[in-house]
């Protein structure tokens, strides 16, 4: 019966260990996240984009140049990520973007959006997920 309170004991030791790391690191990956939304307010600019393609993909798959790929960080290389190739005045050039933003953007179409270097922070005019839901909830119902 000894050996069992000890094993127990050291379980719930690591239990305690692994539980204040993760607190650790649930703040710390919370102040990375403010400053990245404050670079992101900081760098953002309105531009009127024509979107050519929508992908999905990691960074590994060569979809961004290298230099771009080099600045980002280890972890989101493995990380999928949402891709949207569009036309920015004279260029064109791919950029990254969220969910959110990816599922509201049309294909073929310009869009006005807000730019952050080569992230789209967010669209003009989009809708947010409470709407989205409403809208498909009425086409339901008109369908029947």
């Amino acid at each position: 019966m000894g050996w069992i309170a000890d094993a127990l004991l050291v379980i719930l030791v690591v239990i305690g260990i692994l539980a204040v790391a993760f607190y650790f690191l649930n703040k710390w990956s919370y102040k990375k996240m403010d400053e990245n939304q404050a670079m992101i307010e900081r760098h953002r600019q309105s531009a009127t984009i024509f979107v050519i393609d929508k992908t999905t993909g990691r960074l590994k798959d060569g979809i961004l140049p290298k230099a771009a790929v080099d600045q980002m960080p280890r972890h989101s290389k493995f990380l999928k990520m949402y891709f949207v190739k569009a036309k920015v005045g004279p260029q064109i050039v791919t950029l990254v973007c969220e969910k959110n933003v990816y599922a509201a953007i049309p294909v073929k179409k310009n869009v006005k959006v807000e730019l952050a270097g080569i992230y789209i922070s967010s669209m003009y005019g989009m809708k947010t997920k409470e709407e989205m839901k409403e809208i498909k909830k009425a086409k339901s119902k008109k369908e029947r």
